[in-house]
């Protein structure tokens, strides 16, 4: 049966129209104000990873998922894959933004990582209700603006891969539903928000991790939830 994934949708089109709103004020707001919105931006990615991860239930699972998954993307080199597909997006549309790749990078990981794209994606799938990821385009399309202001239409362009990747979850929660528990989601979410701490301390400009490199921690974590 076809699926179609009009929660996915919805978040595309909510990213896109916040993105080209936060653009259009970009040039009529005074650098002060695009820094204290980009750092309550950070500080409040802060807050969501932090109360995320404190749903972690075993926490050796959680730090082997997100070592074991770091060295594995770092061995993929993940980040520098995503980073050059943003380079190409940039070039492609012939974008003279200093932080297209940024922006995209940045918005890109936090519209994928955040518990409510991975539940969400997972609970249109297995019981066919979008309304989580329909809350979550409202919220994205409110970063959006805050994102597109700050560094402009990569934010915009982040809306590709966030499908592919809430799809792709949504799929893969159709062909695995017999095996997903609670028990494994929130792990995953507690790892998720690891890596959201680590995005608001890029935002923040604290130190820059090569967190596309991270990325394998959500599928780590899973199979060790399911072996132990």
């Amino acid at each position: 049966m076809q699926h179609i994934p009009i929660g996915s949708l919805v978040n595309v089109v909510a990213i896109i129209i916040g993105g080209f709103v936060g653009m259009a004020f970009r040039s009529r707001m005074p650098e002060g104000i695009r820094t204290i919105v980009f750092q309550g931006l950070g500080l409040s990615t802060l807050a969501l990873g932090v109360s995320m991860s404190l749903k972690m239930q075993n926490i050796l699972i959680i730090i082997f998922s997100i070592v074991l998954g770091g060295i594995i993307g770092e061995l993929c080199n993940l980040d520098k894959r995503l980073e050059q597909g943003a380079i190409y997006l940039k070039k492609k549309i012939k974008s003279k933004n200093e932080l297209f790749v940024d922006g995209c990078m940045t918005a890109t990981l936090l519209y994928c990582i955040g518990s409510m794209a991975i539940i969400g994606a997972f609970d249109e799938g297995l019981r066919g209700d979008p309304t989580i990821l329909l809350t979550k385009s409202m919220m994205d399309g409110f970063a959006a603006i805050a994102l597109g202001a700050s560094y402009g239409v990569g934010v915009v362009f982040s809306a590709l891969p966030v499908f592919i990747y809430q799809y792709g979850l949504t799929l893969f929660a159709i062909v695995l539903q017999p095996y997903f528990t609670q028990e494994i989601i929130t792990q995953l979410t507690a790892t998720g928000g690891i890596l959201i701490i680590g995005i608001s301390i890029n935002i923040l400009d604290l130190k820059q991790i090569k967190l596309s490199n991270m990325i394998p921690s959500l599928i780590i974590v899973v199979i060790l939830s399911v072996l132990f």
